[in-house]
């Protein structure tokens, strides 16, 4: 599929309004249960920073705070360069409709250079590979989950809410878009929120949640993402604590061959 006419690049599509600002609106394909899918949220901010004139480098780490619940509808976006140093850009993005200020967020990027590199991370293990997994049934869902294939190892929604509270929420999971689509910054800044709120599978109830701020950094360069093309990334997540109505949950994204792409941290508010 040409990518400029996937679903995906169709939600993050902006239209530049000026040097710092665009204009966007949401997409029912990735919609959630209210409003849009956070991710896609996190990559079209990301996304008014990567098209912008001025931009330097590639994204080395992304912060965005969901400040009101985003309307169905259009939306504005300004992002402007902070700062420009030898290694690294900083970036203040904005997103707004009539009603003010629905998300913020701060971007880095970075010139890498090669450098000494090794990884003290390691990914899961005896993972089997993602054909030897069913994909997870879509009936039910909200649409933003159909636009991903989605296979677990460990950690799926319960098949029932039931209340029965399980010791840990450990979720292994293997994720592409779907349809399938080569892996670049703003599928990764996505994916990086593509895990299911963590108090669902630790009570087995259906609970009221948002992300209020999430943060995720890239470990991947622009050839290690093309390498990955448009075959299953591994993610796995877990919750730290839950407490007195918010709960954080941590993230990693490896490449099939074992490479950390990514990482993420998030915390959520829930109504007990």
């Amino acid at each position: 599929m040409n990518t400029q006419s996937h679903p995906f690049d169709l939600a993050i599509r902006l239209v530049p309004e000026g040097e710092d600002c665009s204009r966007g609106a949401t997409s029912p394909a990735y919609a959630n249960m209210v409003g849009p899918f956070g991710g896609i949220t996190c990559a079209v901010l990301l996304q008014a920073v990567l098209m912008h004139p001025q931009r330097q480098g590639d994204p080395i780490a992304l912060t965005v705070n969901f400040a009101a619940p985003i309307s169905d509808g259009a939306f504005r976006i300004e992002a402007r360069p902070v700062r420009t140093n030898r290694s690294t850009q900083h970036w203040v993005v904005q997103l707004t409709q009539e009603d003010g200020v629905a998300a913020t967020a701060t971007a880095t990027l970075a010139m890498r250079r090669d450098t000494w590199s090794v990884p003290e991370a390691m990914p899961p293990s005896e993972i089997p590979p993602a054909s030897a997994l069913a994909p997870m049934p879509h009936a039910g869902a909200p649409a933003w989950v159909r636009s991903y294939d989605l296979r677990f190892a460990e950690g799926g929604l319960p098949s029932a809410f039931d209340g029965r509270e399980q010791p840990h929420s450990r979720s292994e999971v293997w994720v592409r878009d779907e349809p399938p689509r080569p892996l670049d910054f703003l599928s990764l800044a996505a994916i990086c929120d593509s895990f299911f709120p963590r108090i669902f599978l630790r009570r087995r109830t259906f609970t009221p949640v948002g992300t209020v701020s999430l943060t995720s950094f890239f470990h991947a360069d622009a050839q290690m993402l093309a390498r990955q093309s448009d075959r299953h990334v591994l993610g796995a997540a877990r919750a730290m604590n839950y407490r007195n109505g918010f709960f954080d949950q941590s993230a990693e994204i490896w490449s099939d061959d074992g490479q950390l792409l990514a990482s993420s941290h998030q915390i959520v508010y829930f109504r007990d």
